[in-house]
């Protein structure tokens, strides 16, 4: 069956007509537009959900009670003019002091308030998120979608190496990486949380039983209680440096019941964790990071110790640095990163190869990020070593030198990396992104077990990397070129054979003259 997604939902018409309905009535920033729907249909969200447990569980104790009953959705629905925009307002001031709100989003929400100030406005957008259809569909993440839409409208999306990873992307990526129920899952571009609550569900869906999963519940009750605290308190850690996608992080994992996730409001590659270098480390990170964008010098740490300013490298070099033994990290960067011929990117490559275990580099078409993007992108996966090894390398202008690579035990023999040229990912590859039948997904997954080559994949040992100066993991540089010997036939026989058709033709010729006499 071909799947879904936001673009062939019919919710992207709803959005569309949310910002007019809001741009009509005097809601002319998109910013501030993106704001406002964001927080009505986050407290819709919350306010369904709140009955949802409530109906599940009577010990649940329902947070649209007492003080806050007032705010849930469904009184919105009822209100007009007046009474509606206190309401609303009221409710969006309030957001802050929800029950569990971390501290950044205490800090983030504290100033949140209601700027759709025309009240039949603000009534026919809260009656059109009435009609919505947001429920959660099999690898459809509306809500995020629904979000990353509205950046996309101001032509922000993109602009700094930001866009929106899609859904079906970020499950393959987890499905990799195989997270699991005591590990610390980090990611330092969080965005709008989607890579932390696939992980999450993830896994929820591998430690449910059978008879759950048949029932098409992924309810995790296979997990026992310390892992359920430890998922809600210490797993998922997520920073940005855009107070907008934090606060929207904050709401997709509060919706999720992750509402103790640490999500903090600064930029990793220009501040510590805990006042130190690398700080904490986690068990497995998962990202996207900015591609395109440059930081200023003299903001970057200097403990990341590369010398560059492009956002991508410095990541990839955060994600290793914050890796701990053993830890597992899925992660996509631009295909520069694969082959780009700066010192730097070659360090990085190297220090991919030699402190961790580099298991796996993915081919994602061009397409795969539009209408946000056309850019060339590819997965890396990726363990930590326990000790690094050494590389025993060139350093591309001749001379055989590793300074630019950690000194640890020899090691790598045996090892190499499995590569996957994806072409095709379940949708079209213009800005429409329709689905289609073609998705090579299944097939990653199916051969990621035992790295088994086929029409798309192959094996490249380690050594055979390293025996190139520039360590490119390039597609096709390692690919076996493929000979297929094509017969011809004799020269003679081809000569026979263009006498008798030029002697058929100039039969038909002399026919033809002799019939116009």
């Amino acid at each position: 069956m071909i799947a879904t997604n936001f673009f062939s939902s019919g919710v992207r018409q709803k959005v569309d007509q949310l910002m007019d309905i809001l741009w009509a009535g005097g809601v002319n920033n998109p910013m501030d537009s993106i704001e406002q729907l964001s927080y009505l249909i986050f407290l819709r969200l919350l306010s369904e959900q709140d009955e949802l447990l409530a109906s599940l569980d009577r010990k649940y104790k329902r947070i649209f009670s007492g003080d806050w009953a007032r705010y849930a959705w469904g009184n919105f629905v009822t209100l007009t003019g007046d009474q509606l925009f206190d309401a609303a307002r009221s409710a969006i001031e309030k957001l802050h002091d929800l029950p569990g709100m971390s501290e950044t989003g205490q800090l983030l929400f504290n100033r949140a308030t209601l700027k759709i100030y025309d009240r039949p406005t603000l009534r026919a957008a809260i009656q059109t998120i009435h009609a919505m259809d947001l429920s959660d569909q099999e690898g459809l993440d509306v809500k995020g979608d629904m979000y990353e839409y509205l950046l996309s409208r101001i032509a922000t999306s993109g602009t700094n190496g930001q866009f929106r990873t899609p859904r079906h992307i970020i499950d393959m990526i987890v499905k990799l990486v195989d997270p699991q129920p005591h590990w610390r899952i980090c990611d330092p571009a969080v965005g709008t949380a989607g890579f932390l609550v696939a992980a999450y569900r993830h896994i929820l869906r591998t430690h449910t039983s059978k008879r759950d999963l048949e029932r098409g519940a992924a309810t995790g009750d296979l997990l026992k209680p310390r892992d359920w605290t430890f998922l809600e308190e210490r797993a998922f850690t997520g920073f940005d440096n855009d107070a907008n996608m934090v606060k929207f992080a904050i709401m997709n994992l509060y919706l999720h019941r992750l509402e103790k996730a640490n999500i903090q409001f600064f930029n990793p590659l220009t501040t510590s964790l805990q006042g130190s270098y690398p700080g904490e480390q986690f068990d497995c990170v998962v990202a996207n990071p900015p591609f395109a964008g440059k930081i200023q010098k003299e903001s970057i740490l200097a403990d990341i110790n590369l010398d560059t300013r492009n956002t991508e490298l410095l990541f990839l070099k955060w994600f290793i640095d914050h890796l701990a033994p053993r830890g597992r990290a899925g992660v996509i960067v631009p295909n520069g990163v694969l082959f780009g011929s700066t010192k730097s990117a070659r360090k990085v490559r190297g220090l991919v190869l030699s402190e961790c275990q580099l298991q796996a580099v993915i081919n994602l078409p061009s397409g795969c990020f539009k209408p946000y993007s056309g850019v060339g992108t590819a997965v890396l996966i990726f363990e930590k070593r326990a000790r690094p090894i050494w590389l025993a390398m060139g350093n591309g202008e001749g001379e055989n030198s590793t300074s630019a690579l950690p000194f640890g035990e020899s090691g790598g023999e045996g090892e190499f990396v499995w590569f996957y040229d994806l072409t095709a990912d379940g949708f079209s590859l213009d800005d429409k992104r329709t689905p289609i039948s073609a998705n090579d997904i299944p097939d990653v997954l199916a051969k990621w077990p035992g790295r088994e080559e086929g029409p798309n994949s192959y094996r490249v040992a380690l050594a055979d990397i390293v025996a190139n100066d520039d360590l490119s993991l390039a597609a096709g540089r390692y690919r076996a070129a493929k000979v297929e010997s094509v017969q011809h036939d004799d020269p003679r026989e081809i000569l026979r054979e263009v006498n008798t058709i030029e002697h058929e033709i100039a039969i038909k010729v002399r026919a033809l003259l002799d019939g116009l006499q």
